[in-house]
């Protein structure tokens, strides 16, 4: 079933045929039919909501088709369950762990579910497993994003299975560290191990032999990565954003901010647990109306100083000052005069859009008149009033993304803190996300993200590159390319990444 000119064949390892299922009046699947030779690398891609997690689902007996039909390695996935769940690694799009039991704990329990050991399975795992081995007595929940993704991959692959799905494995995994999980992918391959994935990331995607598109519940296409991502070029490589005036951060739009000129003034800032210091050193400053990049791999030290800056966190010794407050004596003030949107989605799931909104000006203490005014403008700028009244937990990924950025700026803060907000997002979505930043840059308000996404580090102004939890490099774009002779930012990352000393866990 692949384009034109493919040249190879594969036994078949999964075949789905014309199924379809529902939830309510929501269409999840439509007619889907597909099929994905033995040892092949298979992508499933399209949008949040297209419908790829329930087929994953479907396929691993968790839930059944309306209609339609589907086996792996040959057996139905209707009556013949056991069979499957014998031959199947899945890792959801969830972290599937237990967070407060240690990495050989969380190993032991998948390898007792499939009746088999860690012994007989280790051959089969001690490639990625021998990675985390040190950290067995550690809890799964104080990992890095890379190492939960090699322990949960060692779970799946601990009964030996011959079929691995995986849905968008490395979202919230910096750069380095999905590289290298793509390269243990291509072991696993080697084996001859079939494997379905689905990624946002387009240069996942071309690690793929073949890749369905799917949108709306509907497969579009199924070629060659390259084919489909030049056939859908509008959606998966959108144009590029042209930014608009304030370049560097000049925006004087919001008067009541007009003082300081920096936004963020840090020096010889310092946390230390025990004697391991995760930021160690790091001295900067942010201008206002600025777009801020921060960037570093998992356990470089970001996240630590994100909560010192945010006053979630005092530091061990150094100096800090955001929006004009201290952030060791002033953390309150600085809390009402910031924004923030974690990494996790933080509004309220079963409170509708508009309730949400009015939530959230409340706690920042806006007047009744001045929140329903700018509630108002906020919906149409969304163009989100027919949908005022949907529970969040209806909405797209993202539109929540969307709606809890615009939430997070409702009370025109000096400056709003972003912690990955598009990790998992489709490339359109990003890219309207994206505008909505620079909208917020160019009525002043300071941006200061955090992205493994390397094509959004080239939308910022300045960024900086943590690396051992000191601040390795620092500059635009541009410049950073210039300086390590580099043809992107994504090359930059890596380059700097890989120089560092201490275990990313």
């Amino acid at each position: 079933m692949g384009g034109p000119g493919w040249g190879f064949i594969f036994m078949q390892a999964i075949e789905v045929s014309h199924i379809s299922k529902s939830y309510g009046k929501v269409q999840a699947l439509s007619d889907v039919s597909f099929t994905v030779g033995k040892g092949e690398v298979f992508g499933l891609i399209g949008p949040d909501g297209a419908g790829k997690t329930s087929l994953y689902r479907i396929l691993c007996t968790l839930l059944l088709p309306d209609a339609g039909s589907a086996t792996v390695d040959g057996y139905d996935t209707v009556r013949q369950m056991a069979e499957i769940r014998r031959r199947v690694g899945y890792m959801p799009g969830k972290f599937s762990l237990y967070q407060d039991l240690t990495v050989e704990e969380n190993l032991k329990f998948f390898a007792t579910l499939f009746g088999t050991t860690v012994e007989e399975g280790y051959d089969d795992i001690r490639a990625i497993y021998s990675q985390i081995e040190r950290f067995k007595d550690r809890k799964a929940g104080a990992l890095s994003g890379g190492m939960k993704q090699k322990l949960a991959l060692s779970c799946a692959l601990v009964h030996s299975p011959s079929v691995l799905f995986l849905d968008e494995p490395t979202t919230g995994v910096d750069p380095v560290s999905r590289k290298e999980f793509w390269e243990m992918l291509g072991t696993l391959k080697e084996r001859n191990i079939t494997i379905v994935a689905s990624t946002p990331y387009l240069d996942e995607v071309r690690c793929c032999d073949r890749v369905a598109f799917l949108d709306k519940g509907k497969v579009r296409g199924i070629d060659t990565p390259e084919n489909i991502l030049t056939e859908f070029a509008d959606i998966f490589n959108p144009l590029g954003i042209e930014r608009k005036g304030n370049e560097g951060g000049n925006s004087s739009l919001i008067t009541h901010h007009s003082k300081p000129a920096n936004v963020i003034e840090v020096e010889h800032l310092v946390k230390a647990f025990g004697s391991f210091h995760a930021v160690d050193d790091i001295s900067f400053t942010v201008k206002r109306g600025e777009i801020f990049g921060f960037l570093g791999a998992n356990g470089a030290g970001k996240t630590t100083a994100m909560h010192m800056l945010t006053g979630l966190n005092q530091p061990t010794s150094g100096t800090g000052r955001v929006v004009g407050y201290d952030i060791r004596t002033e953390y309150e003030q600085i809390k009402k005069n910031i924004g923030y949107m974690s990494q996790r989605f933080s509004l309220y799931e079963d409170l509708t859009v508009a309730e949400n909104i009015r939530l959230f000006g409340g706690i920042y203490g806006m007047r009744d008149e001045e929140i329903r005014q700018k509630t108002d403008e906020l919906l149409q700028r969304l163009q989100f009033c027919e949908h005022k009244d949907d529970l969040v937990s209806s909405l797209p990924l993202g539109w929540k993304q969307k709606l809890a950025f615009s939430v997070s700026i409702f009370h025109e803060p000096g400056i709003v803190f972003l912690d990955e907000p598009t990790g998992g997002v489709d490339p359109a979505t990003r890219r309207q996300f994206w505008e909505l930043i620079y909208d917020a840059a160019h009525r002043g308000i300071t941006v200061f993200v955090t992205t493994h996404y390397m094509d959004e580090a080239e939308y910022c102004d300045r960024i900086s590159i943590m690396v051992d939890g000191k601040i390795k490099a620092m500059g635009t774009p541009d410049e950073l390319k210039k300086e390590y002779s580099q043809p992107d930012m994504d090359h930059v990352f890596t380059y700097l990444a890989r120089q560092a000393t201490r275990s990313s866990d």
